[in-house]
């Protein structure tokens, strides 16, 4: 793929993927409400989603999409009950005294992976950036395999690197949080977040 091509696709997921969203709302929620731990396993699902629909992008399978709408649709609304289910846990998560001790429950490394793979897969801004603009900058009939690989590889960059970025900023901002009351409205400012990136998901 020519380089200026694959510079217009590598700037415009950026600009996309670091405006706020229901998968960032989730991954920083996640740190600022259980710490760092387990955050890379989640966005790893999110950036595999990404990688999802552009291979639907590429393959012109954006009617396949529209055909197994029904499928689409649980997948969205699982991830969007997980949303809701670690927004309850924030809410109801009790405030550390003196230190801002992240939740340290034990979550699969695949169950994270998943949970953020059906963030992204039932994602309207993920959807619409990959079925609906990406055609109007790249033309996809041209994509050769080694043409998708590359897209693919620069998508994972990007969005590791707008990822990381979020995760250090989150977990930073959470050890402002030392007393009880700052945790506790911490633990609920960011369990709303995450409910309404729920909503985010589940009304488009």
């Amino acid at each position: 793929m020519d380089p200026a091509g694959l510079l217009l696709f590598s700037s415009a997921l950026f600009i996309a993927a670091a405006s706020p969203g229901p998968g960032i709302a989730a991954i920083v929620a996640r740190v600022l409400g259980r710490g760092p731990r387990g955050a890379v396993a989640f966005s790893m699902g999110v950036a595999l989603g990404d990688v999802v629909w552009l291979s639907f992008a590429v393959l012109g399978l954006a009617a396949l999409a529209q055909t197994f709408h029904g499928i689409f649709l649980v997948i969205k609304y699982l991830g969007a009950a997980y949303l809701l289910y670690i927004a309850y846990k924030l809410w109801t998560a009790p405030a550390a005294s003196q230190e801002v001790e992240a939740n340290r429950a034990a979550e699969h490394p695949a169950k994270l992976f998943l949970a953020g793979l059906a963030v992204t897969m039932g994602n309207p801004k993920v959807m619409v950036f990959y079925l609906a603009l990406l055609p109007t900058f790249l033309d996809l009939t041209r994509i050769t395999v080694l043409g998708f690989a590359e897209l693919a590889l620069a998508a994972l960059t990007v969005l590791g690197v707008v990822f990381a970025g979020y995760i250090v900023l989150a977990a930073r901002a959470r050890r402002l949080f030392t007393s009880p009351r700052a945790v506790r409205i911490l633990n609920r400012a960011t369990g709303t977040v995450m409910a309404g990136a729920a909503a985010a998901v589940a009304a488009r």
